[in-house]
């Protein structure tokens, strides 16, 4: 095994969760070749999980919500701290906030840097003063960027549009999905019940509002359905939406876990994946489900479009329409069976041919290691 004496690489992002559940093989990956791995987060229930990796955690705390600059330049002056502390070869970034002010002040110091556009979310997406300051943020912090992964075309032409990519930049399949992890599971018994499962983290931009109103009205209908929920509230929207899904839950129309750390076995249970989302870089929920072998109802959306095959894996709806999502459910139920769990095995082909999770990692690799091997 080659080592690389010295180098680090510094991995920036807002979610250590996510980081080590999406993320993890990368990380694996890195320290195998001999890389020094620093990993800088907010803190999470994740730190002793990616120390046991072989990672350096460095917390670094930050409001994931909103954007101020003014309020987010002490997240600015640690990033500048960090650099300062363990000189990086190179910086990879997710999301964001470490997109912008980690790439900032990888700029100042003149370090190379890698960044993952991993979903461009609402504030970015609808016009006006807040989308004017990001895109102006953007386009300081990818000035000299190595290489800018996107997952899907539309967020990369829409950056390109915004003349925010001024250098290379890469397509990638997502976070991929780990195959081996996520393995194909036999679709189960309808009986008692046919299980609708939603993994999402509740909040309006992640299509809460359509579901609770097809939830309901498709209980009607099927009696026999139920539907579930896996996820914490954004603590932000728990207000408003806590007392609905509390209300539909005495009703027996769903079941709301919370945030589980036990999702593949939950998914294994289910029957139908429904994904109401407004925005998506590529979504790791359809990727999961059809890694399991589930049918799904999702948004007709980039980042949900490349997973799902139209007719053979699952049926889109239009985004923002409760109508459109209840006449998605409605077709998916209206099927036996028998012809759902041939719609998941039809998904987990997919994967299989587009999404391996070991693919996105050597791509990242290749990156890397031609950075350093210039360093």
């Amino acid at each position: 095994m080659e080592t690389h004496e010295n180098k680090t690489v510094m991995i920036l992002a807002n979610s250590d969760s996510g980081l080590y559940d999406f993320r993890k093989e990368l990380l694996q990956r890195l320290i195998k070749e001999g890389f020094r791995v620093v990993v800088s987060v907010p803190e999470g229930n994740y730190r002793e999980r990616l120390i046991g990796l072989g990672c350096i955690y460095a917390m670094t705390n930050f409001n994931r919500r909103g954007m101020n600059p003014l309020k987010d330049a002490s997240l600015f002056l640690r990033y500048c701290r960090l650099l300062r502390k363990y000189h990086p070869a190179v910086v990879l970034t997710y999301t964001i906030k470490p997109n912008i002010y980690g790439c900032i002040a990888c700029r100042l110091k003149h370090i190379p840097y890698l960044v993952n556009i991993t979903g461009l979310g609402m504030a970015l997406e609808q016009p006006g003063r807040l989308q004017t300051m990001i895109v102006a943020l953007y386009r300081t912090a990818l000035k000299r960027a190595a290489c800018v992964f996107f997952q899907n075309t539309y967020n990369r032409n829409f950056m390109i549009d915004k003349k925010c990519i001024f250098g290379r930049s890469r397509l990638i399949s997502g976070s991929g999905v780990n195959l081996q992890e996520h393995g194909m599971i036999p679709y189960p018994s309808e009986q008692p019940e046919i299980r609708l499962l939603s993994v999402m983290r509740v909040m309006r931009a992640k299509g809460i509002e359509e579901l609770l109103y097809a939830a309901p009205l498709i209980k009607r209908e099927y009696p026999n359905v139920l539907f579930e929920i896996a996820g914490a509230y954004e603590e932000e929207e728990r207000e408003r939406y806590e007392p609905l899904i509390k209300d539909l839950q005495e009703k027996g129309v769903l079941r709301y876990y919370g945030y589980r750390e036990d999702l593949q076995q939950i998914m294994a249970a289910s029957h139908i994946i429904v994904h109401p989302s407004y925005s998506e870089g590529m979504s790791n929920v359809l990727l999961e489900a059809a890694a399991t072998g589930r049918p799904v109802v999702a948004s007709d959306i980039q980042g949900c479009r490349e997973i799902m095959i139209e007719g053979q894996t699952g049926f889109a709806c239009q985004v923002h329409d409760g109508d459109a999502l209840l006449q998605a459910i409605r077709r998916m139920l209206s099927m036996s069976p028998s012809e759902r769990g041939r719609m998941g095995q039809a998904g987990r082909a997919q994967v299989e041919q587009h999404f391996d999770r070991t693919a996105v990692v050597n791509i990242y690799l290749d990156e890397i290691t031609d950075i350093v091997s210039q360093y």
